[in-house]
């Protein structure tokens, strides 16, 4: 029998289907909920690590989804049928969940470019989908600062059901956490790192063979290897003790209690 979540450094990943995660994070923002939805994947991992804050916003994540295939693997050897599931994948399929649903989004991070041409994307592709603002913070954007806490405001004042962050972890992380705290209406905070930058095309993503084969890192690499190869040095360093709990049958790492995700 297949299992609905599992564990990799001490988080509960609890999210192991595109379409779970959808209508789960659709229903919770029908019900006036506020929340946060983490995409991990290796380089959190070594940012779990290294970054206590990092750790403790994993706290305020409702769902956590397996964003890399090597965390799929963790999964499927805790006999669960985890797939890959993407901050930037999420987008669409939310957008779409919310404009039939009626719920307004709001985009922010990234750069005013990218907002706008991400928000002309998204309601082109889908007529009825409500936008319901775009904020991109300066560079430097402390997301623990006061900033941090008036750009949550503005959110939640906005109406937004949805807001789709795009800073990169573990800055929208840390200001998922903030806004959280906060409590200021009711708001899902899906962290999608570079995903309105795809949808823009301000940023290129892997060919899709590359998503398919699970090669996409590879793609990175080959394409900016100054960014990504001590990034993926560190990570590919981390991998065997990633894997070695779930071979053993053993949970390790700092825990963070995570809520179970929605039954709808």
């Amino acid at each position: 029998m297949s299992n609905e979540s599992f564990w990799v450094e001490g988080v509960e990943v609890n999210c192991i289907s595109m379409r779970k995660t959808t209508a789960s994070i659709i229903a919770d923002a029908q019900r006036e909920k506020s929340f946060g939805v983490f995409t991990l994947n290796l380089d959190h991992v070594v940012k779990l690590r290294r970054d206590k804050d990092f750790r403790a916003s994993y706290r305020n994540a409702r769902y956590v989804t397996a964003d890399g295939f090597p965390i799929v693997w963790a999964g499927r050897l805790r006999r669960t049928r985890a797939e890959r599931v993407t901050g930037a994948d999420l987008i669409e399929p939310l957008c779409e969940a919310a404009s039939k649903a009626g719920l307004s989004v709001f985009l922010f991070g990234s750069t005013f470019q990218s907002l706008a041409g991400a928000a002309r994307h998204l309601t082109t592709r889908y007529p009825g989908l409500e936008i319901a603002g775009i904020a991109s913070p300066i560079q430097g954007f402390d997301p623990k600062s006061q900033s941090a806490v008036d750009y949550a405001k503005m959110i939640a004042e906005s109406g937004a059901k949805i807001c789709f962050v795009g800073l990169g972890a573990p800055k929208q992380e840390l200001f998922a956490a903030t806004a959280l705290a906060g409590s200021e209406g009711s708001v899902a905070f899906v962290c999608i790192g570079a995903g309105l930058d795809f949808l823009a095309g301000v940023q290129v993503r892997a060919p899709r063979w590359a998503q398919v084969a699970n090669t996409e890192w590879m793609w990175r690499l080959l394409s900016n290897p100054r960014r990504f190869g001590r990034r993926y040095l560190d990570c590919f360093t981390l991998l065997p003790s990633v894997l070695a709990p779930s071979l053993t049958g053993h949970r390790v790492g700092q825990a963070v209690k995570l809520e179970a995700p929605s039954q709808n």
